[in-house]
């Protein structure tokens, strides 16, 4: 793997320091089934379909959108493997040997007024920033511009080619490899700020481009909600899909939280924004000053170790030192938006696996709530991916089972593609829809096992 560090959300340095949003207001807050699972995975990443006889819970919706942003048809139902049609790509079969090629570049999807089907589970939604809600990186000193370079470099796709030269196998980027023996563009060449204006990334330039354009800020800036790009441009901080997903949860009367997990160093201002755009201040979401949710300002922490993991946040301080369930238990009664910086070192000594990637407890078997992970390095590969899930076996559990990704990928894991959450605001709504229609199935396996 070259350069695995710069793959990954940069290991943070320097202090947090959180300072007061830009208003006349004071306050913080504003108005606003029993058993084991039965799911057997088979062996190796390419052979991810269920053992179970329980053959077709995996389906792909979309609402008020012919095609996603890679071309494909939303509303089509695919097949039960976990790795075969996720994210609007059409994977290459394992017999085909030719790499596909995607029908069409990233079309711009109209701002449409989709919401989530109302559900009695509440969501806790443990959401990541960079690449995902944010286009840009405090660690690295990323504008916009050159984070959606970055990003592009690890969606795009070629090989090496017998003379020793790169050849694309795609035209269109896509979240998994679209055939066999396919590398992303920066696992082979590393972090690459400028890739759409080299020569070899230069077919790229004009989807840059639009989705730049989309990022562009309307109106005067926000010193706290835009950030600033050349040419004397402002660029959105957050996007805007992630708060027409909160007017959508509003709107619908979901309970859900929302917890920010990252590695870097963007969730002060981040949580700042977000409570100056709660307080009415976002000119293009007015709406949202309606919505009664309290913002936590002050980060926590969560550490790991080969004992036990931490979380602390202010004077309170949890571990998994006698079981996991209080962790579990802790996330699962959370109320508004907090966020938590996670342990990047742990998950660098543990060669940037699942292993020590960011916990994640989920119980199929507590019928209240349902956790769902939305980041962008999520990935099919238990060797490379962020997210190390907790899946208790039985009631009351206090000793979850390690659980391959692959099992809960679009269930309660789900890969960000950065171009749809830039160009499609009800991006997240729909993920999360799938996730939770996903999520009936998987739990009625568990229940299954009674």
């Amino acid at each position: 793997m070259s350069d695995p560090v710069a793959l990954r959300e940069t290991e943070p340095s320097g202090s947090w320091t959180v300072g007061d949003c830009p208003s006349s207001r004071d306050a913080v807050t504003v108005k606003p089934k029993r058993g084991d699972l039965c799911v057997e995975m088979a062996p190796g990443l390419g052979a991810t379909e269920p053992v179970s006889g329980n053959s077709s819970w995996r389906k792909r919706k979309s609402s008020h959108s012919e095609t996603d942003t890679f071309g494909n048809d939303p509303d089509k139902v695919v097949p039960t493997s976990h790795a075969e049609g996720l994210h609007g790509q059409s994977l290459q079969r394992e017999e085909e040997t030719a790499c596909l090629q995607p029908k069409t570049t990233t079309p711009i999807v109209p701002l449409s007024l989709t919401v989530l089907s109302p559900k009695k589970r509440k969501l806790v939604l443990h959401i990541d920033l960079n690449n995902t809600i944010l286009v840009s990186d405090a660690v690295t000193s990323q504008d916009p511009r050159a984070a959606l370079n970055y990003y592009l470099s690890t969606v795009t796709w070629g090989k090496i080619s017998p003379a020793g030269k790169w050849q694309w196998v795609s035209e269109s980027p896509s979240l998994l490899p679209p055939c066999q023996g396919a590398v992303s563009f920066y696992s082979q060449y590393g972090r690459d700020t400028e890739f759409t204006s080299k020569p070899l990334g230069q077919q790229f330039r004009d989807l840059h481009a639009r989705h730049l354009k989309l990022l562009e800020w309307q109106g005067p800036p926000h010193p706290l909600l835009s950030i600033p790009g050349e040419r004397a441009r402002h660029y959105h901080l957050v996007l805007p899909s992630f708060f027409h997903l909160l007017e959508s949860l509003h709107r619908e009367g979901r309970q859900f939280a929302v917890v920010f997990r990252t590695f870097g160093t963007d969730l002060p201002r981040v949580l700042q924004a977000v409570h100056c755009a709660l307080e009415g201040q976002h000119l293009h979401f007015p709406a949202l000053q309606d919505i009664s949710l309290p913002v936590d300002l002050s980060p926590g922490t969560i550490r790991c170790s080969q004992r036990k993991v931490v979380l602390t946040h202010g004077v309170e301080q949890l571990s998994t030192s006698n079981g996991d369930r209080n962790l579990h238990t802790y996330f699962s009664s959370r109320e508004g938006l907090c966020g938590f910086q996670d342990h990047f070192d742990w998950w660098a000594r543990n060669q940037f696996s699942s292993q020590g990637g960011k916990p994640l407890w989920i119980d199929p078997h507590d019928t209240s709530v349902h956790h769902i992970c939305i980041d962008d390095n999520i990935r099919l590969d238990d060797s490379d991916t962020i997210v190390h899930p907790k899946v208790f076996s039985g009631q009351g559990s206090s000793c979850p089972r390690r659980t391959p990704t692959a099992e809960l990928y679009d269930v309660c894991l789900v890969q960000t593609d950065l171009l749809q959450a830039i160009a499609d605001v009800n991006y997240f709504c729909r993920r999360i829809r799938q996730c939770e229609e996903n999520y009936e199935s998987y739990v009625a396996s568990a229940g299954s096992c009674t």
